[in-house]
């Protein structure tokens, strides 16, 4: 059987109870080489097959995981964060179904979950945002037109971009016009990582202190008020409110 495992975002701790689990009992492992920390693979078990797809193509990750089938081993695909957000894992589910390859999918701590940890940020604030986008800038691979930087920016919600700090000028430029050049930005990289950085700043002036950082992958960018200090309590904890486990008062007793 195959095993999709979600790595986390880099901190060895922070790979599920499970998925460490899983790396132990693998008798192969596919790991993402460009970006899982490599200190994961001290979980293995002594002579376990191990591969960097960073160096292979589909086909040849395939390939891998069809003989180790034929041979009765168990496998573990292992991406970085959750599998589900950027993690071509779909292409290579969809190849084991027509393979006839059962498979199964441990989520992992996304690396914008750590970003946050490490930013000692809330991504949701009362009456600042109740919304998260996860996107990317297009680049050498292409975002639908209707999700274009700009369009979703008008929302002006809490946005977490990917895969795009080589633009971030560019980002900036695409977001300022909806938020204002004056809304806090932040970008994190290698977010639990013992080599862990973060820049804050604004959409105005975060391009050129990144560049300065010498950033210039491997890094997340945070946009919206959730950076900043103004925003409201939850109701969750107000003594006034009712709901179904406490009921309030007027005084808040």
């Amino acid at each position: 059987m195959v095993h999709f495992v979600g790595a986390g975002p880099g901190d060895p701790e922070l790979i599920t109870v499970k998925g460490k689990r899983l790396l132990e009992e693998a008798d192969v492992i596919i790991y993402a080489g460009s970006l899982v920390n490599p200190q994961l693979l001290s979980y293995g078990k002594e002579g376990a097959e191990i591969y960097n797809s960073a160096e292979m193509t589909l086909e040849q990750v395939l390939a891998v995981m069809e003989r180790a089938e034929a041979e009765g081993k168990m496998t573990v695909r292992l991406h970085t964060g959750d599998p589900s957000v950027y993690g071509a894992h779909r292409e290579q589910m969809d190849a084991l179904d027509r393979m006839g390859i059962a498979y199964d999918v441990t989520p992992g701590v996304s690396s914008f979950l750590a970003a946050a940890a490490s930013l000692k940020k809330e991504y949701t604030l009362p009456a600042v945002s109740q919304t998260v986008i996860l996107t990317r800038k297009g680049g050498r691979t292409e975002v639908p037109e209707k999700e274009d930087l700009k369009s979703l920016a008008e929302h002006q919600a809490t946005m977490i971009i990917f895969l795009s700090v080589g633009q971030i000028e560019e980002v900036a430029a695409d977001l300022a016009p909806s938020y204002g050049w004056d809304t806090p930005a932040a970008v994190v990289y290698k977010a639990s990582w013992e080599d862990e950085k973060i820049v804050r700043g604004t959409l105005k002036d975060i391009g050129e202190k990144v560049k300065a950082a010498g950033i210039r992958k491997t890094a997340l960018i945070a946009v919206g008020g959730f950076l900043g200090d103004d925003y409201e309590l939850s109701r969750l904890y107000d003594g006034t409110f009712t709901h179904e486990f406490r009921t309030g008062t007027e005084r808040g007793k």
